[in-house]
């Protein structure tokens, strides 16, 4: 009889001014969910200037009740940090899963915030001054 390899969960980062995208491929479950947190804890550790941490799900395969868990821990870890976390092109099971579990409303949508790498609006603009 042949064991068949553990799938596994790869997180590549891809980083810019004020932001973090962790890309994640593979399942994030029981066996793979700590080593999440814990790369995104290192994110919010050497970073401080970071404003937002998005997390790419379109390479997701598999999402388990640890799974969640992990997403909800490193909402709590960037929240606490002033961190906005994102989940970026989630499947179709995750985005049903978050709606289930009703916990969709905590991670900023692309809506939300601009994309990686635009430049948000300056909050100090004002209009220009009539003639």
């Amino acid at each position: 009889m042949t064991a068949l390899p553990t799938p596994l969960l790869t997180v590549t980062a891809e980083e810019g001014r004020g932001w973090v995208r962790l890309r994640l491929t593979g399942d994030l479950d029981y066996d793979t969910s700590h080593e999440l947190v814990v790369r995104a804890g290192d994110w919010l550790a050497v970073r401080p200037e970071l404003r937002d941490l998005r997390l790419n799900c379109a390479e997701l395969r598999l999402c388990d009740s640890m799974g969640v868990s992990a997403l909800l821990q490193i909402h709590r870890d960037a929240a606490a940090e002033g961190v906005y976390l994102h989940v970026e092109d989630a499947p179709p099971f995750l985005e049903r899963i978050m709606r289930i579990t009703g916990i969709q409303h905590l991670f900023a949508s692309q809506q939300d915030r601009h994309s990686a790498g635009e430049a948000a609006p300056s909050t100090e603009q004002r209009p220009s001054p009539s003639s």
